[in-house]
């Protein structure tokens, strides 16, 4: 007995066909949805990243004012530090005269006469006349040991002068010498919780 099975065959291809091209738009269908879904995420990501960005860039600027503010309130204070040692420096050159003349007249010995002194910042030139080299000698030596406003005694020359006088006539020394001024040692006050130096 014989079966014709065209048809039946030719149902199953077709029905094979059918399900091949439905398979086929779903997967089409899925992966469409699927390239949907994925550019709807990247959108949303991109969309807060530049959120994010933007919040940065605010934040970016508004710590530029603050450093520009901080550069600002630096420079004041620099300036007011100079201003504060600018008068500091003018008390203290104020009261440098006084103290100068005070130490002169401390280490001068007996037997000299002070005829000049000129200050040019921190150096002095002190001229003179002496009854003898070894007075001068002894303020070299007086200057060098136990004056606290003055240091670095250097001798310029020291040459004989006659002086006629309508008593008699004195042979005296004519003597140049220069001297620098300390500078003077300001205490500074101690932090809180520091103790005082004895």
């Amino acid at each position: 007995m014989l079966i014709n099975l065209l048809p039946h065959r030719e149902e199953k291809r077709k029905r094979r066909k059918t399900a091949f091209f439905v398979g086929l738009g779903l997967a089409a269908a899925a992966g469409a949805g699927l390239v949907a879904v994925g550019m709807l995420l990247i959108e949303h990501l991109t969309s807060e990243q530049q959120h994010r960005n933007e919040r940065l860039n605010n934040e970016i600027r508004q710590l530029d004012i603050q450093i520009k503010d901080i550069a600002n309130l630096k420079a004041e204070i620099e300036s007011l530090k100079a201003r504060q040692k600018a008068v500091e420096d003018l008390q203290t050159d104020r009261n440098t005269p006084v103290h100068l003349l005070n130490e002169l007249a401390k280490v001068t010995p007996e037997g000299i006469y002070l005829t000049r002194i000129t200050q040019n910042d921190k150096s002095v030139e002190v001229v003179g006349v002496a009854q003898t080299s070894e007075r001068v000698v002894e303020m070299l030596r007086n200057i060098s040991r136990s004056a606290e406003w003055l240091y670095k005694p250097d001798l310029v020359e020291v040459k004989q002068a006659q002086v006629s006088n309508a008593r008699d006539q004195k042979r005296l020394h004519d003597f140049s010498m220069r001297v620098s001024i300390k500078a003077p040692v300001v205490e500074t006050p101690p932090k809180p919780g520091q103790p005082k130096k004895p």
